[in-house]
Order: structure tokens, then C-alpha cells, then sequence
């Protein structure tokens, strides 16, 4: 793949086009580099449920301006493509963050599923999101991304991907739709993949490691991957949720301890 053709389908490499020349346009010389990530790179996207995963580089923070322009664009681009409105996350942050992620806190402009643009704190907490960026990333436009984000540990990925585990000890009791106890799984299926190989993959081909690895819980991950396919379906949240609860709590458990 390049930056011509960055994936397989082709009628995303020409969204990813257009999105690349607003930017260009909006941000001018203050753009570095667009970065695609996630599924479409490591596989499993699925076109009718999956985001794109985009970071973009900036020389530095957004200024109100700028972020008011790209706000009107990401709304734009939502009307234009309704099929895709919600599904798209894209993350706006300077070269300073990139190389200091690890000890500071920095701006983020963020428009992620469910959420409008708008800009957050960010740290340690994305050193998954950019390690994957630096080892996997394709660069749609600008350097390669090994060149502007700071290398990571493979201890310091297991370690973070350790706390995001932790932290759906409080998460699972805000979910409940069928669609987001799927997530729950699936995510903690690749948690649990990462920090015993120090590696992330995709959620499906974790689940089905999972799966053979913990057999009593096969048929609830199996479950989980059909949910994520069916999620505009009608289902019975409530009949499945404390299942949900119960394997999350297991998968909090045995990831969190040494025996991994």
C-alpha cells in the first residue's frame, strides 16, 4: 500500500483523499503528516460497522480558528457521507506531543463515534493509540511516522494497555446495548492477546485466540463477534448483560495478574 493507495478498497482511498486536501487546506504549512491506523491497516475492517482511524500531526496546537474550520469540515463530510456519519476518528495534536506523550499532558483536537470535535487532555493514557501509529501506521501524507512520534517499550505498551484493562472495572457498569457489551469483549479479547504476546492484532483474530485459550468462555467471545456484526438488530440488552459483567470481570482479573 502508499499513500496513493493506501487500502484495498477504493472508494476509501478517495475519502481519505479528500480529507487529506481539506486539511491541507484548512491547516496549510502548520500540517505535518496524516496517518491512518487501525482496522483498515491491520485488517478486519468491515465497511458497514467499522471507523476510520486517522492522526494528524500539526507543527503545533490548534489554534480557535483552525479548529473551527476543521469542525465545520467534519460536519460537512458527515452530510455528504450519512453511511459513514459517527464513524470516524480523527485525533489533531503538535510534534511536541508526539515526542513528550509519555511525561506530559498536551491538547488534543478529537472527533471520535458519539462524540462532536472538540479538545481534551492527553497523555501517557494514548501511548497505545501512537506506538500503533509508529509501528503500523500508513502515511497519507508527510513523513514516516517513526520519524515524529517517540518510541515506546514493549514494557511501557503492556504496561498501558494494563491500565485501559483496569479502567472497565468502573466502564462495564455504563454500557448496557448489545453493541457495546460486544466492544467490552472483543476489546478485552485483544487486551488479553497484547499482553501475552506484546503485541496488539485485530479484535476478531484476538477473539478467536481467545477462544481457543478459554474454552469456558468460548461461546460468550463467539457471541460477541456475531453482536458486533448484528448490532443494528433488536436484542434483549438485558438478557445477556450480566454474562457480559461476568466475563469482563474474569478477563479484568486474569490479565491484571502475574501469571501472564
Amino acid at each position: 500500500m502508499n499513500a496513493q493507495q493506501p487500502t484495498v478498497y477504493l472508494p476509501i482511498n478517495d475519502l481519505l483523499a479528500r480529507l487529506v486536501t481539506a486539511m491541507q487546506t484548512i491547516l496549510g504549512g502548520k500540517l505535518v503528516g496524516v496517518y491512518l491506523y487501525g482496522s483498515l491497516v491491520t485488517g478486519d475492517f468491515d465497511d458497514a460497522i467499522s471507523d476510520i482511524d486517522l492522526m494528524v500531526a500539526l507543527t503545533d496546537d490548534l489554534e480557535q480558528r483552525e479548529f473551527d474550520a476543521l469542525d465545520a469540515m467534519h460536519k460537512q463530510w458527515a452530510s455528504e457521507h450519512p453511511q459513514r456519519e459517527g464513524r470516524l476518528e480523527i485525533a489533531y495534536l503538535s510534534l511536541h506531543a508526539l515526542k513528550t506523550f509519555k511525561t506530559e499532558m498536551s491538547k488534543i483536537g478529537i472527533i471520535s463515534p458519539g462524540e462532536p470535535f472538540h479538545i481534551i487532555e492527553g497523555g501517557r493514557a494514548w501511548l497505545v493509540n501512537w506506538h500503533t501509529v509508529r509501528e503500523k501506521g500508513v502515511a497519507l501524507f508527510g513523513p514516516p511516522p517513526t520519524e515524529i512520534i517517540a518510541p515506546t517499550s514493549r514494557q511501557d505498551f503492556i504496561q498501558v494497555v494494563k491500565e485501559h484493562v483496569d479502567g472497565w472495572r468502573e466502564w462495564i457498569d455504563h454500557i448496557d446495548r448489545r453493541g457495546a457489551q460486544a466492544y467490552a469483549i472483543l476489546t478485552l479479547c485483544r487486551a488479553y492477546y497484547t499482553v501475552t504476546h506484546g503485541e496488539q492484532t485485530t479484535k476478531l483474530k484476538a477473539a478467536a485466540w481467545a477462544a481457543d485459550q478459554l474454552p469456558a468462555w468460548a461461546p460468550v467471545i463467539r457471541n460477541a463477534v456475531a453482536w458486533r456484526s448484528a448490532w443494528r438488530e433488536q436484542a434483549d440488552d438485558a438478557a445477556t448483560l450480566p454474562e457480559t459483567r461476568r466475563f469482563v470481570s474474569f478477563m479484568i482479573d486474569h490479565i491484571m495478574s502475574d501469571r501472564l
